[in-house]
């Protein structure tokens, strides 16, 4: 059984959680706020998410477009208490495909016919990125992106910072997890997210992507459960007033993958510090699809829409820009 679950604000500003059906009709998930509750209390029960909303039951009916369209959903997951609890990750090269347009921006000027350091690592995860049962995988390219803050909602706005040298979107799958108390991670499940990132920083040099990545970024609206499709197909627009600039269809799924979503999660979880009890992770696992690679030069007032054939509901979020802000260091 696949649930899916969107977190918003009632019309009184309270918070809620809706489960939906195949039509998108949605009805509220008793007993809890947050879905971050729904997961705790399915986890000490030691039960699944669908066991848990079944205890719960469901109430009133909830028209979740209407609440998108009035900007009350929220991201599908979060840390209700603490944002700090909430760490956003991402591994990049992943992706059958995705290493072109990385190779491109990388490519060393002497113009030597030798491999990037962006092929050698796609190259790793073509050779052994989706290992056999009790074996070890290729570690994957990996970044921090920011902590619970740096989470838009759907149909928010991205706040690009005054010194961002670009602001674009990246078309993704996002994994969903909590830590329990017992220092497990558990999956919930997936959102569609965009990885918005500053891509003519990362070109400059390979040694910027860790810049070009600390950006804000969004996933949801709904949480899905369950596995993930062997092969999910979206689409990729960019919108400029009543134009279409950018219209490219995206491939994920282990089919379309150079890496199993297994291997990515054990070389994430792996770190002690990333299985500190009560802790929310949000993972990016990668794209081959970007507006940037095609040309396009995005400006404020750009919407970025992202849908794919396993969601009901297409992300989408404009581009906006953040007052400038001096960061100055004071000595005590």
């Amino acid at each position: 059984m696949v649930l899916r679950l969107v977190q918003f604000k009632t019309n009184e500003g309270s918070r809620a959680v809706a489960a939906l059906d195949a039509d998108a009709k949605g009805r509220i998930v008793n007993g809890v706020a947050t879905t971050y509750d729904l997961a705790r209390g399915a986890i000490a029960q030691g039960i699944s998410l669908e066991a848990k909303l079944a205890d719960l039951g469901l109430g009133d009916h909830v028209d979740i477009r209407a609440a998108l369209s009035e900007g009350r959903v929220l991201a599908p997951l979060d840390h209700p208490t603490d944002s700090a609890h909430l760490i956003v990750t991402g591994t990049g090269l992943t992706h059958l495909g995705s290493a072109e347009g990385r190779d491109a921006m990388h490519k060393k000027l002497s113009g030597e016919d030798t491999l990037t350091d962006s092929m050698r690592m796609f190259k790793l995860g073509l050779e052994k990125g989706k290992p056999k049962a009790g074996e070890e995988g290729a570690q994957p390219e990996w970044f921090y992106k920011g902590d619970g803050a740096s989470v838009v909602a759907p149909e928010a706005a991205f706040s690009s910072p005054a010194f961002a040298q670009d602001g674009g979107e990246e078309p993704e799958i996002v994994g969903l997890y909590i830590i329990g108390d017992d220092g497990q991670s558990y999956r919930l499940g997936y959102a569609l997210g965009n990885e918005f990132s500053d891509h003519v920083t990362e070109k400059f040099n390979y040694l910027w992507l860790a810049h070009s990545k600390l950006r804000q970024c969004s996933f949801g609206p709904e949480l899905r459960t369950g596995p993930l499709p062997d092969a999910v197909t979206g689409t990729s627009k960019v919108r400029r007033g009543n134009e279409i600039i950018f219209d490219k269809p995206f491939l994920s799924g282990e089919t379309n993958m150079s890496h199993t979503i297994a291997n990515l999660e054990a070389h994430h979880f792996k770190y002690d510090g990333f299985r500190r009890p009560g802790d929310v992770h949000v993972h990016f696992f990668g794209t081959a699809t970007l507006s940037f690679s095609a040309g396009v030069k995005t400006q404020t007032g750009d919407i970025f829409e992202i849908e794919a054939d396993a969601f009901l509901f297409p992300l989408r979020n404009a581009l906006g820009n953040a007052p400038a802000s001096a960061a100055t260091v004071t000595a005590l």
